[in-house]
């Protein structure tokens, strides 16, 4: 994900992009712009109808009747009944249009994120994240009703008011017209600097959204080493730089303003000195002077509109920008076009001559294994830390793809079928559990979404948490808290076990489940995973080697590959790195 600090996109790039997205809404677009060319006509016919009677008055006063007068004023009531009503459904109806193309282009953007791969996540910040899917998106709203709506309507009023006064005076409208390309070529050269002042500060707002988030949620690691103060510092460096950039934001935007104000004083004192000299001179009378500046007022009124709305067109084409910056990202585990479902399987895995290296890292973590796990057997992965027991766990259900070799499950090359197929037949029990926010119920359901009460409390019985849970305040519609913060280790343990109970897949990774628990927690949580592994392929990270005395085979792993393979008793008799492990932990 490219940085504040990178090169900005093109806007036509942005726009062609953005596009796209008004093809669902494309008929009220037309209307909403139909609605506009309704209000600009009636704006533009105001100054003709003041033209009309100032032009009558001046020529035969007696021709200016009251039955003239009141028709023109019934025009003008008619005219702006239809321009109150076009612009309710402007307002309404293009308003809903921005938001619905904001909730399709968050939707978008919430689905690709779901298919980013481990990696993406390792290298970005949730913050960031966070303000892309939510705050960039909100401007998106207003810039995707406004944009085509106040460019058309000042383009109309441009054309129109061009056609009106050409045929009052052309040498005067030529003037005044001349000096619009100037006040564009003057005004574009603050457009940069405020486009990137507006990246900078959304790239802040996703820093400080991070360190917060990162602060809030170790609050408690915060709070026994008593660093308050510490946090305090981090967020008050990210709010004043947040600060500095605003600064640099509202620089431009002034000089920018201050721009346009110049022009817009400019063009109105020529057209008093010069429709002066013209009215003396004869070649335009005081009608034509009046609607003249009337036409120019409106004129004005529309481009400094255009001119307001380039704050939150910059602010929009920031947002759609960082929106195309996560949309572009590519994961690096996808789908082949012709990948198929993985039909049940029972769970033999082959590792044929699997090497694996991360894609930001030369060093190889794994090189040429070579292991065949029939199914319903029970493998567990020791050795020193960095000899890759979770990276190959982390293979089978293809969390990251092999870089030599291939994985088999029956016989499936897991890059020939879907990752979804594949995961839905594979259980994960991690050490740092993760509960959503939201009741025990609930996150045991999310194992088989859309499971009754009862299967819900049939796992929760094989996993030994039904009793605990019963315990709690509501039961099973206790609310967990914000990453299960009320329960204990062992209880949130014992609820991830249930989850995948839920699931009942045939092939189990259990990574190092139960290293963080005390010796009570650890023996109920063991029990409770053993019944869980009976009849599944079970593969065990472990890091108390007593919890693994039992396993059909014991891989020992270092950073050469596997090194010993065998029972404990067998490994044990080698007297080699598992004895010289197994000895160690028992000190």
């Amino acid at each position: 994900m490219s940085k504040h600090t990178g090169t900005t996109m093109k806007t036509s790039y942005l726009v062609k992009r953005f596009l796209p997205y008004f093809k669902k809404y494309k008929w009220i677009l037309v209307m909403d712009l139909f609605c506009a060319a309704l209000t600009t006509i009636c704006d533009l016919v105001l100054p003709l109808i003041v033209r009309r009677i100032t032009d009558t008055a001046i020529d035969d006063l007696a021709s200016l009747t009251v039955s003239l007068v009141l028709k023109l004023g019934v025009l003008y009531i008619v005219l702006r009944i239809i321009d109150v009503a076009a612009n309710y459904y402007m307002a309404y109806t293009g308003h809903v249009m921005g938001a619905r193309i904001e909730t399709d282009m968050r939707r978008d953007l919430f689905h690709h994120l779901q298919d980013l791969s481990f990696s993406y996540y390792s290298n970005t910040k949730v913050g960031q994240i966070m303000g892309r899917i939510t705050s960039d998106l909100f401007d998106v709203t207003e810039f995707a009703h406004h944009c085509p709506e106040e460019y058309f309507i000042a383009g109309l009023k441009l054309v129109v008011s061009f056609v009106i006064l050409a045929q009052t005076d052309l040498l005067l409208t030529v003037i005044i017209f001349a000096m619009i390309p100037f006040m564009i070529a003057c005004s574009m050269a603050f457009r940069g600097r405020m486009r990137r002042a507006f990246k900078k500060s959304r790239y802040q707002i996703g820093e400080l959204n991070a360190q917060v988030e990162d602060s809030l949620l170790g609050i408690r690691v915060v709070k026994s080493f008593a660093n308050e103060t510490v946090e305090e510092e981090k967020f008050n460096k990210g709010n004043v730089d947040f600060l500095e950039i605003k600064k640099e934001q509202y620089n431009a935007m002034a000089g920018f303003q201050s721009t346009v104000r110049f022009f817009d004083g400019a063009m109105y004192i020529i057209v008093v000195v010069v429709g002066a000299l013209f009215l003396i001179a004869d070649r335009i009378d005081a009608a034509d002077l009046m609607a003249y500046l009337l036409y120019v007022s409106m004129l004005l009124t529309a481009i400094r509109k255009i001119i307001d709305f380039t704050e939150q067109f910059q602010k929009g084409m920031s947002g759609i920008e960082r929106f195309i910056e996560i949309m572009d990202a590519t994961s690096e585990i996808t789908d082949r076009p012709d990948a198929k479902e993985l039909p049940p399987v029972k769970g033999e895995i082959v590792f044929d001559k699997v090497s694996f290296h991360y894609s930001d890292d030369e060093k190889q973590i794994l090189s040429n294994i070579d292991l065949r796990v029939p199914a319903g057997e029970s493998v567990a992965l020791v050795g020193p830390s960095g000899g890759g027991k979770t990276t190959l766990c982390n293979l089978i259900p293809r969390f990251y793809d092999v870089t030599a070799g291939r994985i088999l499950v029956d016989g499936h090359d897991v890059k020939d079928v879907t990752s979804r197929s594949l995961r839905s037949q594979i259980g994960v029990v991690q050490q740092d559990v993760y509960l959503f926010s939201g009741t025990v119920l609930e996150n045991i359901e999310y194992g088989k979404p859309g499971a009754s009460r009862e299967e819900v409390m049939e796992a929760a019985k094989k996993a030994g948490a039904h009793e605990f849970i019963l315990a709690l305040p509501d039961g099973y519609d206790t609310y967990v808290g914000e990453r299960g913060v009320k329960l204990s280790g062992g209880q949130k343990q014992r609820i991830s076990i249930a989850r995948v109970f839920l699931k009942n897949p045939p092939i189990l990774i259990l990574d190092e489940a139960t290293s963080a628990l005390d010796n009570e927690s650890e023996l109920l949580v063991q029990q409770s995973l053993e019944k869980l592994a009976k009849g599944r392929t079970t593969f065990t990270i472990a890091h108390r080697l007593t919890t693994i005395r039992n396993a059909r085979v014991i891989l020992v792993l270092t950073e050469e590959g596997i090194a010993e393979q065998g029972t404990h008793e067998e490994l044990m008799a080698k007297n080699g790195v598992y004895a010289g492990l197994y000895r160690m932990y028992q000190r």
